[in-house]
């Protein structure tokens, strides 16, 4: 599923199209976003479609239609990027795809001891 791109993506900034009514754009709250690639492999579009039928759902994409943002939607946060959020975050301003596992997983610790689940 993984394949090495036609083109080398290192070191490049590229546009990524957020697909509405999805987890990343929620987070992103944009349709647009420039992000930082360092990686020569991507998702071998013949795949497309399996990894569709198996329940991910392509939330971001580049101008050619290619994925570079993956996601379960029926999952509180599984998400994965073929960029590199951390390249654009810092602790004053967290990328939004960090600062939203952030609150997914305080969510999910709020949703633990609320029901008694106990603390780990």
């Amino acid at each position: 599923m993984i394949t090495p791109l036609t083109c080398s993506l290192v070191g490049q900034q590229r546009l990524v199209q957020i697909h509405p009514g999805t987890h990343a754009r929620s987070m992103y709250g944009s349709s647009t976003a420039t992000e930082d690639y360092y990686c020569s492999y991507g998702v071998n579009p013949d795949y497309r479609r399996k990894l569709e039928e198996g329940g991910l759902i392509v939330s971001g994409t580049d101008a050619n239609g290619e994925i570079r943002i993956v996601e379960l939607m029926t999952h509180p946060f599984f998400l994965a990027t073929l960029f590199l959020p951390q390249m654009r975050s810092s602790a004053q301003t967290p990328h939004p795809l960090i600062a939203g596992y952030a609150r997914a997983v305080a969510a999910h610790r709020l949703r633990r001891s609320s029901s008694g689940a106990g603390s780990t």
